[in-house]
């Protein structure tokens, strides 16, 4: 399972360097992951200091830390 977590983190770290920042609806959708699995691996990028995190109305942004917009 923690191997499936990490290539899980590894894909959205991916996703986010290619395309910027997205929601966790579009990580899901994008990645063709459960939202659990998308947020374990956003978890585990958190963790290790990778990711900010934004809020527009109702939606959370996540993007890579050094690389967000605005």
């Amino acid at each position: 399972m923690i191997d499936g977590i990490g290539r899980t983190a590894g894909e959205i770290w991916h996703y986010l360097h290619e395309n910027g920042e997205a929601t966790i609806s579009k990580l899901t959708r994008e990645l063709d992951q459960s939202e659990r699995t998308i947020l374990m691996g956003i978890g585990w990028l958190a963790r290790e200091s990778n990711l900010v995190f934004s809020t527009q109305g109702r939606f959370t942004y996540i993007a890579l830390k050094g690389s967000e917009s605005g």
